[in-house]
């Protein structure tokens, strides 16, 4: 018979792997609602139901518009990757990537492609990983996205000639993941980044939203979040860091950020500014929300943007 000693350790033994074993369930049950592939786009905000009908608007001119379906493999014929190309009006050496957000596609920035394709730019619409008509089960929060993008840039350079000059954008998740690519050796054809609300890194994103959304307290879920991840996609959450990679970041580059954004809090947007050496611009959006910037206003919005790329685009004023 265990004396009571024993049955002390062994009653605070169980309670301990009970409570780790709880804290694992949960753990996982964070992991597939943050991570795990949907196959479809979810509703907007309510705050941003008032821009529907202006945004399918934007849809059908990207349903219409002249574009060609591009893929690559990443392993097999089954593995496939996804991207829609739309040509220029006139001929253009001028080019942009548009990196989409969380759960959304290409489609779901036919607003930005529209932008650019009136300002005469050739446009690269990627599906990100775990997205759209993409391969994958897990959503990599830009980290795996943009070595992807290295070869969604090696094949517009070869459509459009060695004299094409890039911009890299995105916005929200697509912020980050420019933000992140920006860390990376670019081929010398990228010349400035333009990244709207982008994350300073997954592991804060998320210790914010648990908090906010769930309510509860990084440890021990966030560490354990990070472990399953490492698992399933091969990396630690403390590996996705806009900041970091913003350290070694040489190209110019415009951080826009809602004021008012409370799902990526502006302060995200100060941290990634801080973080660059680069040449750089900062706009916080009075009254923006979440990727609510451009709707607003959509006339200022691209009006910022013909000014930085007129600086930095068009006519460089700095050497990279």
């Amino acid at each position: 018979m265990p004396s009571e000693k024993q049955k002390f350790m062994l009653s605070g033994l169980a309670t301990v792997l009970g409570a780790a074993g709880i804290s694992f369930l949960v753990s996982e049950k964070l992991f597939k609602i943050a991570f795990q592939r949907v196959n479809y786009v979810p509703e907007t905000s309510a705050d941003k139901q008032k821009y529907a009908d202006l945004y399918w608007d934007y849809v059908a001119w990207f349903k219409k518009v002249n574009k060609e379906h591009w893929t690559f493999s990443m392993d097999d014929d089954d593995d496939l990757m996804s991207a829609y190309f739309i040509p220029a009006k006139e001929p253009s050496l001028k080019a942009v990537v548009i990196s989409h957000g969380y759960r959304g596609n290409g489609e779901t920035m036919a607003n930005y492609a529209k932008m650019f394709y009136e300002l005469g730019f050739n446009v690269l619409l990627p599906d990100d990983r775990g997205h759209g008509q993409s391969a994958g089960s897990y959503i990599s929060f830009g980290w795996l996205d943009r070595i992807d993008y290295q070869t969604w840039l090696h094949k517009l350079i070869a459509r459009l000639g060695d004299q094409v000059k890039i911009v890299l954008f995105g916005v929200s998740m697509g912020g980050a993941t420019v933000e992140m690519l920006s860390g990376d050796e670019l081929p010398a054809q990228v010349k400035c980044i333009i990244a709207d609300c982008g994350y300073s890194s997954i592991e804060d994103e998320l210790q914010y939203l648990l908090k906010r959304q769930y309510h509860l307290p990084a440890h021990p879920f966030l560490p354990m979040v990070s472990t399953i991840n490492r698992h399933r996609l091969g990396y630690y959450l403390k590996d996705v860091s806009s900041t970091n990679q913003l350290k070694k970041n040489t190209r110019p580059i415009f951080f826009i950020h809602g004021e008012k954004d409370v799902y990526v809090p502006s302060w995200m947007a100060l941290e990634n500014y801080q973080a660059t050496e680069a040449p750089k611009k900062l706009w916080l959006v009075n009254q923006a929300t979440h990727a609510e910037s451009f709707w607003i206003n959509p006339v200022d919005y691209q009006d910022h943007i013909t000014e930085f790329l007129q600086q930095y685009f068009d006519n460089p004023t700095t050497k990279q």
